[in-house]
């Protein structure tokens, strides 16, 4: 079991967070101010000074470990690492299960002025009863052009319907009885006070 730290421990150890802190922010203001120092000058400049090739002109296999370094400015990491993953075939030839690869967003294939026959919270309502009405309308029409009836001469023809058959009745067995497990009890508490 561990023991209730005293006020000293305790003390000793908000001193330290403390001195950590300020180690942390005093490194994050040298590397802010050297990084903009860094975004006043041009690429070139920044490569000579870190001694960097022309992250353009890398080949496969060349180290870009340097890039990587927090003093270097994220433009010129951004440009080694696309070369690196246009160098790389693993990187570079994606298989075709990328799910998002595509680029759906192409304003060449959009259609100005585009009629549909959605309507938002609706559906397509209105083209389904358009399309409702219009079968309607043609079934009205070829009932119209249908010839008349057969002349008043002419026997009618008498559809013989088959009678129908009497439904069979199967014997029903008298169900066995199953024996069913005895209902769950529960237990019932009482207090008294």
């Amino acid at each position: 079991m561990t023991q209730a730290r005293d006020f000293w421990s305790r003390r000793k150890a908000a001193v330290q967070a403390e001195t950590e802190a300020e180690a942390l922010a005093a490194e994050e203001q040298i590397i802010t101010t050297r990084q903009a120092e860094l975004e006043e000058k041009s690429d070139a400049e920044i490569l000579a000074e870190f001694d960097l090739p022309d992250p353009d002109t890398l080949e496969a296999g060349d180290d870009v470990s340097g890039f990587m370094a927090k003093a270097v400015p994220d433009r010129l990491r951004r440009r080694a690492l696309r070369r690196l993953w246009r160098l790389n075939p693993v990187l570079a030839n994606v298989d075709g299960l990328v799910d998002y690869g595509e680029d759906y967003t192409d304003a060449a294939c959009v259609i100005e002025n585009i009629q549909t026959a959605y309507q938002v919270g609706k559906g397509m309502l209105a083209h389904v009863e358009a399309l409702a009405a219009e079968a309607e309308m043609s079934e009205a029409e070829t009932e119209a052009d249908m010839p008349e009836a057969i002349e008043s001469d002419a026997e009618p023809i008498n559809a013989v319907e088959p009678e129908p058959e009497a439904p069979q009745m199967a014997e029903m067995e008298e169900p066995e009885e199953i024996e069913l497990p005895p209902a769950p009890r529960r237990m019932k508490f009482e207090f008294e006070g």
